[in-house]
């Protein structure tokens, strides 16, 4: 795989058990670049070694007054320069390939993982850790992929040169022999140490990156009451933990590398005065003793590579591992589905709670639980957070589509939608139907003021559509923002559209507008909005009122407001407290009523038998006078 060829058509199935597994993984599915790689490096590594043999080779000829063995050992010292060099050109760009190709591999399987877990992803994992592994962390198991072959080569070259120092001068090649080993082996005691330190270091910056992203994120929040300030002082402290942790991990690393100047060097005097006491005793020939000191010298460079692998694993492993966490999370359900990958039509139902949303009707729901109307929104599109019976549509379940079929069919907008960076015309760069223009999801979304904004925000931007937008919108109000997410989901045009409060930013007058354009806009397709918002309630075909997990009512706004109590206690906002006196003060009334009843019964009763006793007087004196 070359540079130009990303991204990779599959980037494969990591095996995320476990950090190490995963590095293994990785450089399993990269062994092309990592054979390429460790070749070049084998071609320059060897050319540098044997530079010193060609030196005591030519020292040998002037001393022998040579002249065609100068010119043969020049000409080879030529050929190793040409080679030294040419390998070094095509091992930096094997090495670099192989590092961006791998961090392309993992920064694709994290892309595809954010995909298919959605918005479940930051509730199982923090979003600074998110961020860290993609970032930061993706680098340093870059750098461990492409490290690997370079230390393979210098490891080779050491036993290659070990071997041909023992061939070429047996007394001095043992000693160097014996002292190489020991040399690359001396820091190992240090390393789990240096590791432990790396691995804390690692955990405060994650920390750290965690807290700033969610500060950023929070600033327009934080600045509404005040907490900027101690939210920063937080941060400063991370920080400066992250330092003290810096600065312990250098120390060990600084104590590593030291060692591995000390001992060639130590390795060094010892071959040179072992060498010159045999010169004395006429063992050995100058040229030979030049020869082994070049050689000892030079094989400081590629011992180095055993310093480097050793930092680069310490390093990358923590990273591997954090990697590997976001990589095992899995979805509640199979994202292949066990049905064709055909959009069904129909009306939207829920096993669980037992909501139905007719097709191409609006409905609005109404959740007293803000959490559970998140929850409930996502199942309907079919992410479920949990084990639960599968939402139908048309009377297939979602759970047994593949997941792009079924976020085909079903789009679920939540409460706080995300703006990417870029330009208008980028932001609504999705997947559409084609049936809605652009325009006209803008316009129902009420987003003239919003295209003001942007133009006046971007000096070089004439056309609205090419206005910048800044990161997650920071520029923009969160009703603006909010806007310009409706305008995205209704300019999608999907078959179902789920919109988990969409104006709860917007003033009245705009909500009214928006539930307007809505209610067009949407004809003929299926619409479920979770709101309290008695304005999008009353435009609403159907209204549900979800209690405790189940719906317990269905109706129009104002049938549910005047006879369902809960429904009224949620869209009137309510209380216990503001509801008791109402409801004494009709039992009052009612009473009221009662005892002016019975006294109005009491005394037409009373008329009414004096009326008898009245006629009953006069019937009397009749008889008397007759």
């Amino acid at each position: 795989m070359q540079i130009q060829d990303l991204p990779y058509p599959d980037p494969g199935v990591p095996d995320a058990r476990s950090g190490p597994r995963f590095l293994w993984w990785l450089g399993r599915n990269q062994l092309g670049g990592q054979f390429t790689s460790l070749a070049w490096g084998l071609l320059h590594f060897v050319a540098v070694s044997a530079q010193p043999f060609c030196v005591g080779f030519a020292i040998e000829a002037v001393v022998d007054r040579s002249g065609t063995r100068l010119a043969l050992t020049g000409g080879v010292m030529a050929l190793c320069g040409a080679a030294t060099a040419i390998g070094d050109t095509f091992l930096h760009r094997a090495a670099v390939t192989n590092w961006i190709t791998a961090a392309a591999r993992v920064q694709q399987l994290l892309a595809r993982k954010a995909s298919q877990l959605g918005s479940a992803l930051t509730r199982r994992v923090a979003a600074g850790e998110v961020v860290a592994v993609s970032t930061g962390d993706v680098e340093k198991i870059g750098w461990f992929v492409e490290a690997v072959s370079r230390f393979t080569a210098a490891a080779l070259t050491v036993l290659l040169v070990c071997v041909g120092l023992v061939v070429y001068q047996p007394a001095l090649g043992l000693v160097v022999a014996v002292g190489l080993p020991v040399l690359a082996l001396a820091v190992l005691p240090l390393l789990p140490p240096a590791t432990r330190r790396a691995d804390f270091q690692r955990e405060k910056a994650g920390r750290a990156t965690e807290l700033a992203s969610d500060t950023v994120a929070g600033l327009r929040v934080l600045r509404g009451i005040g907490g900027e300030e101690l939210f920063l002082d937080r941060y400063r402290s991370a920080s400066q933990e992250v330092r003290h942790a810096a600065v312990r991990s250098a120390r060990m690393w600084s104590l590593i590398s030291a060692i591995q100047v000390l001992l060639p060097g130590l390795l060094l005097i010892t071959v040179v005065c072992y060498g010159v006491h045999l010169a004395r005793e006429g063992r050995i020939t100058v040229g030979e003793l030049v020869t082994v000191y070049s050689s000892v010298m030079v094989l400081a460079y590629p011992l180095r590579h055993f310093e480097e692998i050793a930092m680069a694993y310490s390093f990358s492993r923590p990273s591997a591992k954090r990697a590997a966490r976001v990589l095992s999370l899995e979805r509640v359900t199979d994202i292949g589905g066990s049905r064709p990958a055909d959009a069904p039509r129909g009306d939207l139902y829920d096993p669980a709670t037992g909501l139905l949303a007719p097709a191409a009707r609006l409905t609005a729901v109404v959740c007293g639980d803000p959490d559970a109307a998140g929850e409930l929104a996502e199942r309907l599109g079919g992410h479920p957070p949990q084990e639960s019976p599968s939402v139908l549509l048309g009377g297939v379940p979602l759970n047994e589509l593949p997941l792009d079929s079924a976020r085909a069919s079903v789009l679920v907008q939540d409460k706080d939608p995300v703006l990417l960076s870029g330009s208008l015309r980028d932001l609504l760069d999705v997947p559409a139907s084609g049936a809605v223009d652009a325009g006209a999801a803008l316009a129902a979304a009420q987003c003239a003021d919003v295209l003001d904004a942007l133009v006046q925000g971007s000096f070089e931007a004439d056309d609205p559509m090419d206005a910048r937008i800044t990161e997650r919108g920071r520029s923009l109000s969160g009703g603006q923002r909010q806007r310009l997410a409706l305008a995205r989901s209704l300019y999608t045009d999907p078959e179902v559209l789920v919109l988990d409060e969409p104006t709860s930013a917007v003033d009245s007058h705009t909500e009214a507008r928006i539930a307007e354009g809505l209610r067009e806009l949407r004809a003929g397709r299926t619409t479920v909005v979770f709101t309290s918002s008695p304005l999008l309630l009353d435009r609403a075909d159907r209204v549900v009122l979800v209690h405790e997990g189940e719906a317990v009512a269905v109706g129009g706004h104002r049938e549910l407001l005047r006879s369902e109590p809960r429904y009224r206690a949620v869209v009137t906002r309510e209380t216990d407290e503001e509801a008791a006196p109402d409801h004494a003060l009709k039992d009052e009334e009612a009473s009221l009523s009662g005892v002016l009843k019975d006294r109005e019964d009491n005394r037409l009763a009373e008329i009414e038998r004096k009326e008898i006793d009245r006629e009953g007087i006069e019937r009397e004196e009749i008889e008397e006078t007759a």
